[in-house]
Formats: C-alpha cells, structure tokens, sequence
C-alpha cells in the first residue's frame, strides 16, 4: 500500500477512535456507491442525529490546510453518497456533516480538529 493510503487509512481509524471516545456510535466506514464514498458515519451519543463525517489527513498544513481539500465536487459527491445511504437504510434522524483533520503521521504527534455541521450538500447543487 501506498504511503498516502496507509496515511489516509491511519488517519480514518484516528477520526473513529475519536468519534467513539466522545460518545459517537460509528454505523458505517469506507461506506461506498460507485465511486463515491463516506469516511465514517456515526450516530450522536443522544441518538438523534446521524453524522457524515469526511477525515482529511495530512502530514503537514505547511502548504495547505486539510479541510481546503474538501471542495464543492467532494461535497457533491457525499451528499449524493449520503442521500443514498438514508435512502437504503430507511434513516429519519436528524443530519449532518462534519469533517475531521488530522495533521501529523502518528498517535504522538496527531494534531486533531473536528468541524462540526461543516457544510450542506444542498447549498452544493
């Protein structure tokens, strides 16, 4: 595996060990259709409200910060991933969209900031 890939699957399993220790429940991770996917889904510790969460790793934010990686096809293409998601699994909870960064490329040095309710993928249409 690539040393981006192995980053980047680092970096997701971070992001769900996070989400866990604040209460989340993760329903879903690398959920995909075609070629569209969704990094981690997860229920709210209230339970009211699932979460489509999209990780961006990186080793350093020198040059640019991870969530500008996040663009308006990236959103599109969660939103559409997202909308098919409630659609096969019947979900009527409450929605939202977060990313998480992590800047660094180890459990020492990760450096984590989660966004919450990020952007709406309705806006991005």
């Amino acid at each position: 595996m690539a040393r981006h890939n192995e980053l980047g699957k680092w970096g997701e399993q971070y992001a769900a060990d996070y989400l866990q220790d604040n209460g989340y429940e993760i329903l879903d991770r690398d959920w995909r259709i075609g070629h569209r996917d969704i990094d981690i889904i997860a229920r709210t510790n209230d339970g009211t409200t699932i979460v489509f969460v999209e990780v961006k790793t990186r080793t350093s934010d020198v040059v640019r910060k991870p969530d500008d990686a996040v663009d308006l096809r990236k959103i599109r293409n969660i939103g559409y991933a997202a909308n098919n998601y409630v659609k096969t699994k019947g979900i009527v909870d409450m929605l939202r969209f977060d990313i998480i960064t992590i800047v660094g490329d180890n459990n020492d040095n990760a450096k984590l900031e989660h966004i919450v309710d990020a952007f709406n993928p309705c806006l991005a249409f």
